[in-house]
């Protein structure tokens, strides 16, 4: 029985130069590492040149005439090729289709939750197919079907734009919506808005729980002032009183 054979994950296709014994040509233009040019040299004195430097012979431009090679690490030089592969491949912008599916003579309520799964999807920057599906005598009447989709765009034209108009195929009818370019800025900015809320009320729990206590220790302080002024005026007050008295008798 034949043993199964292990996966191993694609690598990012990047394509392999001839390098030191592979290079075909009998003179090549022999750059250095650094970039500055040494001349034109037969293949073996290139090779023995980079050879020298515990380095490779490495074929840059093979439709030259004669073909231009530098002398580098190879290594180094496919890693980095596979990093700038991988780095365009993730920032490549990938194109999702959804599929929403109406009947001719959907219901409102239906017909709400239909347009907010559209409205979802043009939010997440991908494309919809919207498909009206006829059954028996409803082929008849394809105007229904395409008033149907003209209404569905015109409810989401805000985010979505028709990239291919209402097309019959059959019992079925097609039309494509693109989002448009403000679509999905919505959903980005929300979070936004709200991170900002959080952190203006957090702030002013922050300058409350602050001026709480200096409030409590102020009154405190006026109030221990103004006792002592207090038992200071009365007995002046009273004094004041009892000569009032003398004097009137």
């Amino acid at each position: 029985m034949r043993p199964r054979r292990r996966y191993e994950p694609a690598r990012p296709s990047v394509p392999h130069a001839r390098i030191n014994d592979g290079i075909r040509a009998s003179r090549v233009r022999l750059i250095d590492t650094d970039g500055s040019q040494i001349g034109i040299k037969t293949t073996d004195e290139a090779r023995e040149y980079a050879y020298a430097k515990n380095l490779d012979l490495v074929e840059i431009a093979a439709t030259a005439d004669p073909p231009v090679c530098r002398v580098m690490d190879y290594g180094k030089y496919r890693y980095g090729e596979e990093q700038k592969a991988k780095l365009a491949r993730k920032h490549q912008q990938q194109i999702h289709i959804k599929e929403i599916k109406l009947r001719p003579k959907i219901g409102v309520h239906d017909y709400e939750t239909k347009k907010g799964h559209v409205v979802r999807f043009l939010g997440q920057r991908a494309k919809v197919k919207v498909t009206i599906m006829f059954r028996g005598r409803e082929t008849t009447h394809p105007e229904r079907g395409r008033d149907l989709l003209m209404r569905l765009a015109e409810d989401v034209q805000e985010i979505g734009m028709i990239e291919s108009q209402p097309l019959l195929e059959g019992r079925n009818m097609t039309m494509v919506l693109a989002p448009t370019k403000s679509a999905g800025e919505k959903a980005k900015a929300e979070p936004e808005v709200k991170a900002d809320a959080e952190a203006k009320i957090s702030k002013s729990g922050e300058e409350k729980a602050k001026a709480e206590p200096e409030a409590k220790s102020k009154s405190a302080g006026e109030k221990a002032k103004a006792e002592p002024e207090a038992k200071s005026k009365s007995p002046v007050t009273s004094e004041q009183a009892v000569a009032e008295e003398v004097d009137g008798a």
